[in-house]
């Protein structure tokens, strides 16, 4: 009984205020209807700027990419520019540049600052000549590449050669010194068709393309502008490598606003109403059943408006049987993106609609779903559409069980990224193009973080050069320094770190093993690459030079030979002009004599006069002819031949000398020793050195000579020793091999022996050399290669 008047109590309280509970009902709904309104819009907004993103990222991608593509570019056709600063072979580059890259128009080539080279010509004549040093319009963008020492794409600009245009300058440096820059050319429309701006659907968007003027600092647009349209309603982002910035404008903002104004009306309408209600029940507790039947049919009206905004979410979404894979339900979004209707998409499962080649891993997740190994995921795979085309959606999964019951439904929200993969697959197109046209560089392109020096690229022609895989060369941090000849090794590395810190690009050589173990002459071309003011990245190209160092050894082998050969012709030619001017001096005077004499027995006596300066002359002429024969004999014949056998012939033509001066002889020379040599040469050498032993010979002690060999640097020594009077080379070293040189009053001294024995010697490619002090002996050192 209490509890039946507690009750009819507070029954009699709340009836006492209807409108104060009917208000405060109208204020709740009004406040519920107003949250769900705003979730709808910042749902519906948030699709539309995600897709107003995901456009224009995919345009800011293209640009990007186009740029990087004509970075590679310029660096190729920079590469055409020789040592001197000559471009080769500019205008073929050029034709193959631009059929392998259809995002440029022309390139061009600017040394200090002045257009020289423009490949096509046809059409861009007004160009050439242009000084974009000097230039108003160019000279702060060219000045700024140079400053940064990096590519630039200036503009949009006026061209010379007429219409709007894109220009990235990229400095070249030969030999550390600013040469000019190699420059591609991109006019406005080739930009606005290969960056996909053309496609957009002018209907839902506007886009815009606007820089910064570096001059007046206002921003600067390039495309047609509507002043009706508000930056509020826009997104943006910017190309760094042009200081650009893209704008992608919806010219819609307000489309939501009277569905959104219909969808609040409704609300207060429906809270109003409700209000009503309440405040009719609580006066009217009889009519209670009634006011719940008009309710319940005005909720299912309201639910049917919430599944309007169901099927015009802007990702598609579908309910499916988790067990068979029926499609239950879909909203328009999902069904108008595979081309169904909604009654034909219910009678599909999703087995039908998945791509063949995405089955097995779409049954997998869906299993482990099952299992309950996972509880939702997200991948990207190929759905079939209605005219069998293949789309390429990103799928979430979520099921609408709870853990530990049985799998029933789940619920598959879509997204249409097909343009994204297919941009995705041209910027990979792209990529493989660009590293085709790489591999075709008569050189080693590479790029390497600038601190640790690993490489994270190297083309293909590393085999050709080195013979390693560009695998075999990325897979170790430290391979490059591994290879570089250990001779090289410091001076490379220091080199190029001293470069690298003062942030310059650098051009050396240097040698490095190859994979069979031979040593190959680099040519390192180094481009610095520098990122928020640092050092970043290296790139460059290595150019084997190992024929041209070799050609460069030839060359300076050439030269030390040509000087020697000059030194023998002047100091012959000076014996020549001395001796026969002593002759024929001697034979002038005497012809004079004989002339102005009074009696024949004066004559006779300067006849025999004449006669003897005659003799001396002829032995002149025979050694000047056997001096010229050595240095003139060019092809001489060699042979193995025996040393000790020639050395035993020698000492056996000058034994009667070795006998009457009672000279002993000690030759220590194996039996085996063979060397390459002209017999004659060989021969005369041997009879000379051991004929001067025996010759100068000191009278107060017994006479010895010491023959013997060993083997020095690949080289066989032949030392022939005396005990003789000796030789002072303090005051005759540099005269020693000098012809008609003595160094003793020796009647039989003649001056010509040694002379003679080092030019055969020289004429082998070997070298003699000789050690002596007067009274103790000499020793003569032949060096046979």
């Amino acid at each position: 009984m209490e509890v039946i008047n507690h009750f009819s109590k507070n029954k009699y309280q709340s009836l006492l205020k209807p409108k104060s509970v009917g208000f405060t009902v109208f204020f709740i709904l009004c406040s519920i209807f107003y949250y769900i309104i705003l979730q709808q819009y910042q749902i519906a907004q948030k699709a539309k700027n995600d897709e107003m993103y995901k456009t224009l990222e995919t345009i800011r991608q293209n640009i990007d990419q186009s740029l990087k593509n004509n970075y590679t570019t310029a660096l190729s056709l920079a590469l055409t520019i020789n040592d001197k600063g000559v471009p080769e072979n500019f205008d073929e580059i050029g034709k193959q540049l631009l059929a392998s890259n259809n995002n440029i128009d022309a390139v061009q080539l600017v040394p200090n600052g002045i257009i020289s080279h423009i490949y096509p010509l046809k059409g861009n004549e007004a160009a050439i000549g242009l000084n974009i040093l000097t230039s108003k319009k160019h000279q702060y963008e060219a000045s700024q590449s140079i400053k940064n020492s990096k590519m630039y794409f200036a503009g949009p600009l006026a061209l010379k050669q007429g219409g709007l245009g894109i220009v990235g300058r990229m400095p070249v440096y030969k030999n550390n010194k600013f040469w000019g820059f190699s420059a591609v050319v991109i006019r406005l429309n080739t930009l606005l068709r290969n960056s996909g701006i053309n496609n957009i659907d002018s209907s839902k968007y506007y886009f815009q393309l606007s820089k910064i003027n570096p001059i007046t600092q206002k921003e600067l647009f390039f495309l047609p502008i509507d002043k009706n349209l508000s930056k509020n309603s826009s997104v943006t982002t910017v190309i760094p490598d042009g200081d650009w910035k893209l704008y992608l404008t919806d010219k819609k903002p307000h489309e939501f606003y009277l569905f959104l104004f219909s969808l609040g009306f409704f609300g207060i309408l429906l809270a109003a109403l409700i209000a009503f209600v309440t405040t009719n029940f609580l006066k009217k507790p009889a009519e209670l059943e009634d006011l719940l039947e008009k309710q319940t049919a005005k909720l299912l009206k309201n639910e049917i408006k919430f599944k309007s905004v169901f099927d015009q979410a802007a990702v598609g979404i579908t309910y499916v049987d988790t067990v068979t894979g029926q499609l239950l339900e879909a909203n328009k979004k999902y069904c108008d993106l595979l081309g169904y209707t909604e009654q034909e998409i219910k009678q599909k499962t999703i087995q039908s609609i998945i791509h063949p080649d995405d089955l097995n891993e779409s049954f997998s997740n869906l299993e482990k779903l099952r299992k309950g190994i996972i509880r939702e995921y997200t991948t990207e795979r190929k759905h079939i559409t209605k005219s069998n085309e293949p789309i390429w959606i990103k799928l979430t999964i979520s099921p609408l069980w709870e853990n530990n019951e049985s799998p029933t439904n789940h619920i598959a929200i879509v997204e249409n990224i097909t343009k994204r993969k297919l941009a995705e697959e041209a910027i990979v197109n792209s990529q493989k193009r660009i590293e085709s046209l790489i591999n075709t560089v008569d050189g080693i392109v590479w790029e390497c973080d600038a601190k640790t020096l690993e490489f994270t690229f190297v083309s293909k022609k590393v085999e050709n050069i080195l013979g390693y895989t560009a695998q075999e060369w990325m897979s170790s941090p430290t391979f490059w320094t591994d290879h570089i000849y250990e001779k090289d090794k410091n001076f490379a590395l220091e080199f190029c770190a001293e470069q690298t810190t003062k942030k310059l690009n650098h051009d050396f050589e240097y040698r490095m093993i190859a994979k069979d173990g031979s040593i190959v002459w680099l040519r390192d071309i180094v481009n610095v690459i520098i990122e928020d003011d640092e050092v970043k990245t290296l790139r460059g190209i290595m150019i084997d030079v190992t024929k041209n160092k070799e050609i460069e050894k030839d060359l300076n082998n050439s030269f030390n030979l040509v000087s020697e050969q000059n030194k023998r012709l002047l100091n012959f030619s000076y014996i020549v002009s001395h001796n026969l001017r002593s002759h024929t001096s001697n034979i002038t005077s005497i012809v004079d004599l004989i002339t102005n004499s009074d009696s024949e027995e004066e004559k006779e006596e300067m006849v025999q006069l004449l006669k003897s300066v005659s003799d001396s002359l002829n032995e002149t002429m025979l050694n000047l002819n056997e001096v010229v024969n050595i240095q003139t004999n060019v092809a001489l014949t060699t042979e193995n031949l025996n040393l000790k056998q020639y050395i035993d012939n020698a000492l056996s033509i000058l034994s009667d000398q070795i006998a009457l001066k009672g000279i002993q002889v000690i030759s220590s020379v194996e039996s085996d020793i063979e060397v390459n040599y002209n017999p004659a040469y060989l021969e005369s050498i041997l009879y000379n050195l051991i004929s001067n032993a025996i010759r100068y010979s000191h009278q107060e002690r017994h006479p010895t000579i010491h023959i013997d060999t060993y083997k020095e640097a690949k080289k066989t020594v032949l030392k022939i020793s005396d005990n003789g009077i000796g030789i002072d080379l303090k005051r005759n070293g540099h005269k020693i091999f000098g012809m008609y040189k003595k160094f003793s009053t020796h009647k039989d001294s003649k001056g010509i022996g040694l002379f003679i024995t080092k030019n055969q010697i020289d004429a082998m490619g070997g070298n003699i050399t000789v050690e002596s002090e007067p009274n103790l002996g000499t020793t003569f050192k032949v060096y046979i290669s």
